[in-house]
């Protein structure tokens, strides 16, 4: 596909402002807002910034195709700064489906956000977290004693997720992997894999001697009651990848990493 209307939006660090001006000059760019498309310079973070920034907009999602001047850059393409045009128009899109946390904190407020990666729920204390579990309102795990638990999107699935020894999900897979961390109670319970339709609840058990916090990736809300999550197919995002290095593939091989 030929983008007409292009943006540039790069990372704080030196390196992806040194990119940017080199491509500064090398066509005509337009506000993110007008823009058909968007080249991502910087790391893994900066990417999933740049969509969260995308969806707090609120309007229709635009393309993003990223070159990695990060660390990782896992969602990332190479950075080159010759042959954008060409790339652009063989890039391979892949449609990523963020979750939906609504978390409710002790005091009642009820707080709304999209994860990309995983929402993850994280003791505060030396105290053990102990959470209940429910899938499609059914209570799975009445008590589990942890120091947090996650559930990522395949997307994710090769992040936090996979530290935290959760399966890689291949991208459309059409599942969600909810993984526990550091698991206590019970011992041999290592998490599931579930069908991306599935809604999460997790409440805290005991919130005010065992405080838990909840992460959408890189956003937290402190001291939580009850944490619901869901895939949010209202707000799908688009990454581009070059055809020789895109997304699917990169997780398939991450299976195979030694």
């Amino acid at each position: 596909m030929i983008y007409t209307r292009r943006a540039l939006v790069a990372s704080s660090t030196a390196q992806a402002r040194e990119a940017e001006v080199q491509l500064a000059d090398m066509g005509d760019w337009v506000d993110v807002e007008d823009a058909e498309v968007i080249i991502a310079l910087g790391g893994d973070g900066f990417m999933l910034q740049t969509l969260h920034a995308m969806l707090e907009r609120r309007k229709p999602v635009v393309p993003v195709f990223g070159m990695n001047l990060g660390t990782v850059g896992f969602l990332m393409n190479e950075w080159r700064h010759h042959g954008l045009d060409d790339r652009l128009e063989r890039a391979k899109s892949f449609k990523v489906t963020p979750l939906k946390m609504t978390a409710t904190g002790v005091d009642g407020r009820v707080h709304t956000l999209p994860a990309i990666n995983e929402v993850s729920l994280l003791r505060e204390t030396r105290q053990t977290a102990k959470l209940e579990v429910a899938v499609n309102d059914r209570v799975v795990l009445p008590e589990l004693a942890c120091d947090g638990i996650l559930a990522a999107t395949p997307a994710g699935s090769t992040a936090y997720n996979l530290s935290a020894q959760g399966p890689i999900l291949p991208l459309g897979s059409g599942m969600i992997a909810l993984t526990p961390i550091s698991p206590f109670r019970p011992r041999r319970w290592r998490g599931a894999i579930l069908p991306d339709k599935a809604r999460i609840g997790i409440r805290v058990l005991d919130a005010g001697k065992r405080p838990v916090s909840a992460v959408a990736d890189q956003r937290e809300i402190r001291d939580v009651a009850q944490v619901d999550i869901c895939m949010d197919r209202a707000r799908e995002l688009t990454l581009l990848f070059d055809p020789e290095h895109a997304l699917d593939d990169r997780i398939t091989m991450e299976q195979f990493a030694a």
